[in-house]
């Protein structure tokens, strides 16, 4: 493999994973603790921020996923790299496509203290914080361990 694919690689996982890690761990929470009198705007920004996240990760993630499934030849299908790029990008685009759009609705209805629509917003928030940190994880994971090499 040239050298050149393999530093793209890197540069690829390095802009996904990383840009999650800034956005969703440093940002975010500095966001919040910055304007504690406005959660809303902290939101809002934040929220930007992680829908920008999630287009670079998307471009990102089909690269590399190209790249390791071509690398991988025939044994694709057992190859735990593809498959881990793979169960990322259908997290990324679960919580852009489907979770961000819910929870957009709910806001431009209001959420008022107490009501039914803050405890479905806040639900969904927290399926979204959850696929996030799994989506994490696999990046570092995939950080940790490269993504060169041959099944496991």
């Amino acid at each position: 493999m040239p050298a050149f694919t393999i530093v793209g690689e890197r540069l690829l996982l390095t802009f996904w994973v990383g840009g999650m890690w800034m956005v969703g761990f440093v940002v975010a929470p500095t966001l919040f603790h910055m304007f504690p009198q406005d959660r809303m705007l902290a939101g809002n920004i934040a929220g930007q921020l992680f829908t920008l996240t999630s287009y670079i990760g998307l471009l990102c993630g089909v690269l590399l996923l190209l790249g390791a499934a071509v690398r991988a030849g025939a044994g694709w299908l057992s190859d735990t790299r593809v498959w881990t790029l793979a169960v990322m990008i259908a997290i990324t685009l679960v919580g852009e496509f489907v979770l961000a759009p819910m929870m957009r609705v709910l806001k431009a209805g209001g959420l008022p203290d107490g009501s039914a629509q803050l405890a479905h917003f806040m639900r969904l928030h927290g399926i979204a914080s959850a696929l996030f940190l799994v989506n994490s994880l696999l990046g570092l994971g995939l950080v940790a361990f490269g993504l060169r090499g041959g099944s496991r």
